[in-house]
C-alpha cells in the first residue's frame, strides 16, 4: 500500500502486480477447486480509496507518467472490484461456481500503512482496530443472506469504521466495458486464463 515505485519479480508495477493480478492468478488457479467445493466462497479485499482509482491502459505499469503512489494504490483497489464484478457477471449462471463478495476494511490501523507518515498519524484520529477492520471480511465470507457481488464495509463514519454492512462502490467500479478490458489484460499479462 503506498510503497516506493518498484516492480514485480515479472515486470509490472508492484501495487497493481500483488493487488490485482497477483490475486487474479491465484483465484484462476484455484477456480477449479473452488468449483468442485460445495459452497464456496471467494472474499475479494478492496478498499474506499477505489474511490479514485481510474486505471491508465496506455500507462499500466506507470512507466511514462510520474510515479504517484496513492493514485497507483487507487488503481489496484478499483481493480479488484474490476475482477470481482466481472468475475461474478462470468459465473452467474453456473450453479457449481463460488459465490464472489468483495469487502473493504474501511480505515484500520495496519502494517500496510508503513510507507505514509501522514497516515500513521492520522491512524490516532480517525483508524479503528484491526479487530473490527477484518469483520468486513469476515461476514462477506459467512453471511448466509450474501449473493454474489455483494460489496462489505463498515457502517459508520463515511465507512471509516463501524460494524460491517452491504455498502456500494463507485459508478465507475460498475463499468463493464472497463472491467472486460481489464479481464483481457490480466489474461494475457498473467497467462491465466478462466
Amino acid at each position: 500500500m503506498m510503497c516506493p515505485y518498484s516492480k514485480t519479480e515479472d515486470g509490472f508495477e508492484i501495487q497493481i502486480g500483488t493487488n490485482h493480478l497477483g490475486h487474479f492468478a491465484l483465484t484462476g488457479h484455484l477456480m477449479p477447486v473452488l468449483r468442485k467445493t460445495k459452497g464456496s466462497r471467494l472474499v475479494v479485499t478492496s478498499s474506499l480509496t477505489h474511490r479514485t482509482g481510474n486505471i491508465d491502459f496506455t500507462d499500466f505499469n506507470w512507466e511514462k507518467r510520474k510515479y504517484r503512489t496513492s493514485q497507483a494504490y487507487a488503481d489496484s483497489k478499483i481493480a479488484n472490484l474490476y475482477f470481482t464484478y466481472e468475475l461474478a457477471r462470468k459465473y452467474k449462471n453456473d450453479t457449481s461456481a463460488p459465490m464472489i463478495t468483495v469487502s473493504h476494511p474501511g480505515w484500520t490501523s495496519s502494517e500496510l500503512q508503513r510507507h505514509s507518515g501522514i497516515i500513521l498519524f492520522l491512524n490516532r484520529f480517525f483508524a479503528q482496530r484491526t479487530e473490527l477492520g477484518t469483520l468486513p471480511t469476515l461476514r462477506a465470507a459467512i453471511d448466509p443472506n450474501a449473493e454474489s457481488g455483494d460489496y462489505y464495509g463498515p457502517s459508520k463514519f463515511f465507512e471509516m469504521r463501524g460494524h460491517p454492512v452491504k455498502v456500494k462502490s463507485n459508478k465507475r467500479s460498475h463499468d463493464a466495458q472497463t472491467a472486460r478490458k481489464l479481464w483481457e489484460l490480466s489474461e494475457e499479462f498473467t497467462g491465466v486464463t478462466y
